[in-house]
């Protein structure tokens, strides 16, 4: 679980801001269009399903002042459009609007584009735009999502291999029902606080800001999050009564009786739910079905992942070895698993791409293909672990047929041995049997003082000895190994290692998951180019500049992400982040960023950055000029040592 944190940090950590799921299909006024009065509104159009934001627009005149608005709202009860009013007496120019809202699949999407009402102003506003996302917020989010699917699979899974594959040691088990339990409990916290930054990209300092909380919970992704805690409740009190009903009742063979399966499913299932409902299946063609697809495909994977991680647990932390019916059982639950896993995740896939081309030329569609490659990897690893449990069945086998073979020639061996007992005795038997005389018994023994026997005992007749003979091995004899290692043994020995394998690449399969969810499909993508609005113009993405550093001392090298927003002349924002040499958030004591256009022989102008725990940032550098600038970053990691490097930075008029 800390790899799979650290690799969620290293991918996601050091990226540019995800890909949002409702892609802008059109807008009215048109971009760039010019109207020869002002509208009354204006009207954004999206791919799919939105929600709006106390600040989705915002609009600025041609004089770059802020244009007051009214609350937004949906046109015509339509939930895949934006709407918002505009006020009277609005002058002649180029107006620019930004917007931001949050897709029905919970990202929040964001741009902007400009019209004129009369005619074009002589140069167009520079508006001032908050950016995509907070990094530092979008990590911790992505990171609490890709440990709810962990926690989600090890919690099913887990209930479902001791449920149908009947371990007769469950203790080992209780581990991970117990940390998947408390893992997703305590991400789905973690989500539901930072949602409202998330959807706004702010800081997580502001999760602190109750009315944006409040308005987060109101939304589908909070209802989502809300419903899925409630459920984790009710799941803690339905296992716990459960175990206590165990250990009072038992039950027949390790079985579980119907009624609690059945209660166990529609718990499993109303989990599920709680990503269908919030995720790419609740939006685009197709919703009924997609959300059923993937309520099986998250109930396959967990089914198959977490219960290879209960198995892999009980492989060896269990007091003794899984029976084979057990490994059997879990082989066939693997393998149903499996094939709900390649139909859902086909259909999915077709959903999502659009078209054959998608998979080379998205985003998306590349992000699949690596999914796709782990999951091969994942189904050849699950092959061999299949092929080694038919062999363990067959050694185990094997080794009850050569048990009860030398047990038959043990009886053998004994009926013989009586058998000669009594014909070397029968003529004695039968004179006595004819005559009046009571049958000769064998003489006792004197007793000695002691109250023991003088005579020594009889040696037993080897035939009738069953016992070990000292040249025979004892049972605390150890198990050979190498060679000579019982076939039985030595498949329990591979199907460890087998399945630590499949769960490493599990892990990572997992983890591309999660960057796929922030992904946009490629299908959407498509749709919104198709109308010629993507990409939307008007305000400049924001320039975003790396520049490593390297000092020869601990903690010396690393490398800091520089986002300048909107990068054009005027006002702008900085907000910067440092990583370390593995690409994960680090801390550095002090940053210093300046600016200088030297053909102008303006500066150095000093952006005066604060720290905001854990990043850097200010809301008011203000860049007069347009060309070339140098940007020097100051980076200071210790109190005596620090470096300082310099970047060429383009700015726009």
């Amino acid at each position: 679980m800390l790899l799979g944190t650290a690799l969620i940090l290293l991918l996601l950590g050091s990226a540019g801001p995800a890909s949002a799921h409702a892609a802008l299909r059109g807008a009215d006024p048109g971009e760039g269009s010019v109207v020869k009065s002002a509208p009354r509104h204006i009207t954004l159009t999206f791919t799919e399903s939105v929600a709006l934001l106390d600040d989705s627009f915002r609009i600025y005149s041609p004089d770059n002042h802020r244009v007051p608005l009214d609350e937004p709202e949906h046109a015509d009860g339509r939930s895949d459009t934006a709407r918002i009013g505009l006020p009277d007496g609005l002058d002649d120019g180029t107006y620019t609007v930004a917007w931001r809202v949050v897709s029905a699949d919970s990202h929040p999407a964001s741009g902007a584009f400009t019209f004129s009402i009369g005619k074009p102003s002589p140069t167009a506003p520079m508006a001032p735009a908050a950016p995509a996302e907070h990094p530092i917020t979008a990590s911790l989010y992505d990171t609490g999502r890709y440990l709810a699917y962990i926690a989600a699979a090890l919690l099913i899974g887990t209930v479902a291999f001791a449920a149908l594959c009947r371990p007769p040691d469950t203790a080992p088990l209780r581990m991970p029902l117990v940390t998947g339990w408390w893992t997703l409990l305590t991400s789905t916290a973690v989500l539901l606080v930072l949602r409202a930054p998330y959807e706004n990209g702010t800081s997580p300092a502001t999760a602190f800001d109750l009315s944006a909380f409040t308005g987060a919970l109101t939304g589908r992704p909070g209802i989502a999050l809300l419903t899925r805690l409630a459920l984790l409740a009710l799941t803690a009190a339905v296992l716990l009564r459960l175990a206590r009903l165990r250990r009072a009742h038992g039950e027949p063979d390790g079985r579980t009786s119907p009624a609690r399966l059945a209660v166990g499913t529609v718990l499993a299932v109303a989990l599920a739910l709680t990503w269908a409902a919030a995720e790419h299946a609740s939006a685009g063609i197709q919703v009924p079905v997609a959300m059923t697809s993937s309520v099986l495909h998250l109930l396959a994977m967990a089914c198959w992942l977490g219960g290879l991680t209960a198995l892999l647990i009980v492989l060896f932390r269990a007091d003794a070895p899984p029976p084979v019916a057990t490994v059997t059982r879990f082989s066939r639950l693997a393998f149903l698993s499996v094939t709900v896993l390649v139909v859902t995740g086909v259909y999915q896939s077709w959903r999502g791409l659009g078209s054959w081309s998608a998979l080379a030329d998205s985003s998306y569609g590349r992000t699949l293909a690596v999914k796709l490659v782990m999951t091969a990897a994942l189904l050849l690893a699950a092959g061999l672990s299949r092929r080694l449990t038919l062999g363990l069945v067959t050694a185990a086998s094997s080794t009850e047929t050569e048990t009860e073979t030398e047990k038959g020639k043990e009886e053998e061996k004994v009926v013989e041995g009586a058998t000669a007992a009594v014909r070397e005795r029968l003529p004695e038997l039968v004179a006595f049997a004819t005559s009046d005389k009571a049958p000769p018994t064998a003489p006792a023994p004197a007793a000695s003082d002691d109250g023991t026997s003088d005579s020594p005992s009889p040696a037993p007749s080897p035939a009738l000895s069953s016992g070990p003979t000292p040249s025979d091995p004892t049972p605390s004899d150890p198990t050979p190994s190498g060679p000579n290692e019982p076939p039985l043994d030595r498949y329990r020995r591979a199907l460890r290692v087998s399945v630590l394998v499949e769960a490493v690449v599990a892990v990572v399969v997992l983890l591309v998951t999660t960057v796929l969810a922030s992904t946009l499909p490629a299908r959407a993508e498509a749709e919104a180019a198709a109308t010629g609005t993507a990409p939307i113009a008007g305000l400049p993405a924001a320039t975003v500049v790396t520049i490593p550093y390297a000092l020869d001392v601990p903690g010396g090298k690393g490398s800091v992400q520089i986002t300048l927003d909107p990068g054009r002349v005027g006002e702008n924002g900085i907000q910067a982040v440092a990583f370390d040499p593995a690409g994960a958030l680090d801390s550095i004591p002090e940053l210093r960023l300046s600016f200088t256009l030297a053909e102008k022989d303006i500066g150095p102008i000093d952006a005066g950055l604060t720290d905001r725990g854990g990043y850097w940032a200010t809301s008011d550098l203000n860049l007069p000029l347009p060309g070339t600038w140098t940007m020097k970053a100051t980076i200071r990691v210790s109190e005596v040592d620090q470096v300082t490097e310099s970047h060429p930075l383009r700015i726009e008029p």
